[in-house]
């Protein structure tokens, strides 16, 4: 899943934190035995190998509030980035954007001058990206590049 991509589930929401807010201090993990142990070294919590594939794969999504404050710490997001309403798909954009800036992706000046544009002149920008994501997407040779990959 791209930066830009919106991830849906809890288990999408999970990957999407691994591949693109892993703590830029650490090296990158490359097996959930890793991720528990870089939780556990960074929070002092214990989060299991299994309950770090469960929460990847989907099979538990609905973990203890100790889990997710962990996750949340980890990461250094909201509480409100796991939730279902409005406010998670807002923290979801603001996470998304924060990461492009982060990778170097996009930078203090582009935003400026997006925020400087007219109501217009932002559409138009915005009919760009998703003309250019659309075509990404149809090409399969293209992937999508995340921290993990780098």
């Amino acid at each position: 899943m791209s930066a830009s991509q919106s991830p849906r589930t809890l288990a999408d929401k999970v990957n999407w934190l691994i591949s693109h807010m892993w703590p830029s201090d650490l090296a990158p993990a490359t097996s959930d035995a890793e991720v528990s142990a870089a939780l556990r070294r960074v929070t002092g919590e214990e989060i299991s190998r299994s309950t770090v594939w469960k929460l990847r794969t989907g099979r538990q999504p609905n973990p203890t509030l100790r889990t997710l404050r962990t996750l949340a710490t980890f990461f250094e997001v909201p509480m409100s980035y796991f939730g279902d309403g409005e406010d998670a798909v807002r923290t979801g954009g603001l996470l998304t954007l924060l990461a492009l800036m982060r990778d170097g992706d996009v930078d203090d000046a582009t935003l400026r001058a997006l925020a400087g544009l007219s109501p217009e002149g932002r559409r138009m920008v915005s009919e760009v990206i998703a003309s250019a994501a659309r075509m990404e997407r149809s090409c399969p040779l293209r992937r999508p590049r995340g921290r993990a990959g780098r």
